[in-house]
């Protein structure tokens, strides 16, 4: 049974998110009303997953959610952003890129833990991974400072080439801030290259040429014209994913561990 207080609580949030329209990543922006069970479901996501990062005694974690169904190309989880617990803007602030609406552009955004759930979600889950107690310490230092701004890539791709400047999605953004933290960087160049020298490797996924015509006259915010163009003709997209940042970042801290939150 759920007390008078949080329904009163749920009530006074579904109509707040009622009111406001949001920042998707990757989807365009509509006025609908929420879905009030939906909108349930991520709040209790939300309280579930701050209770797991509460008991870790973690002081930052990288957490994802499955926005979409991408079983077809053997990956669960869609979006990846930083949890910071002693965040200027309240505790486990959310700071990740989102797509603005569905355009070509896009801002890194400060934002609690419920609306990181309210994204319309495949699957009512999060993936949490806490790098050791040093690497943590690292990337609070990098969020506190001008990098995630420096290192913002303002034209969004849903399909960005990990290893190309000219454009950015969410999850590249995770990893070549990841990347800052662990090492002195001035930029995406540098960031890339860095990451290339460490070993990171992408998802790479089969994208028929009629399908990348059809995405790329249709939808603003996915291109191809970042990939090197032998790949590109074959069809084989290399992008970052969720999975893939988590490979990288447990390659370089054995430290990391992962669990995975639900409701019920």
């Amino acid at each position: 049974m759920i007390g008078l207080a949080l329904r009163l609580r749920l009530l006074l949030l579904l109509a707040l998110a009622m009111a406001l329209p949001f920042a998707h990543a990757g989807t365009a922006c509509e006025e609908v009303a929420q879905d009030a069970n939906n909108f349930v479901k991520a709040v209790k996501l939300a309280e579930n997953t701050s209770a797991a990062l509460d008991a870790s005694g973690a002081e930052v974690a990288l957490i994802a959610r499955v926005g979409q169904d991408l079983s077809k190309y053997d990956l669960r989880y869609s979006h990846m952003a930083y949890a910071w617990r002693d965040h200027p803007k309240g505790r486990w602030t959310v700071v990740h890129l989102l797509n603005q609406c569905g355009t070509a552009s896009s801002k890194v955004f400060d934002q609690g833990l419920a609306n990181f759930f309210l994204d319309d979600l495949f699957a009512y889950e999060s993936q949490i991974v806490i790098p050791g107690a040093q690497s943590q310490k690292r990337i609070v230092a990098m969020l506190a400072s001008e990098a995630p701004t420096r290192l913002h890539g303002a034209h969004y791709n849903m399909l960005a080439f990990p290893f190309s400047t000219k454009y950015q999605n969410s999850n590249q953004w995770v990893l070549e801030t990841y990347a800052a933290s662990e090492s002195a960087i001035g930029d995406r160049s540098a960031a890339q290259s860095w990451l290339k020298q460490a070993g990171y490797a992408p998802n790479t996924i089969w994208v028929p040429s009629v399908k990348r015509l059809g995405a790329r006259v249709f939808r603003a915010n996915v291109a191809f014209d970042d990939h090197p163009l032998g790949r590109r003709i074959a069809g084989q997209i290399d992008i970052v994913t969720v999975e893939s940042v988590v490979r990288f970042v447990k390659k370089r801290d054995p430290a990391v561990t992962e669990s995975v939150v639900g409701i019920r």
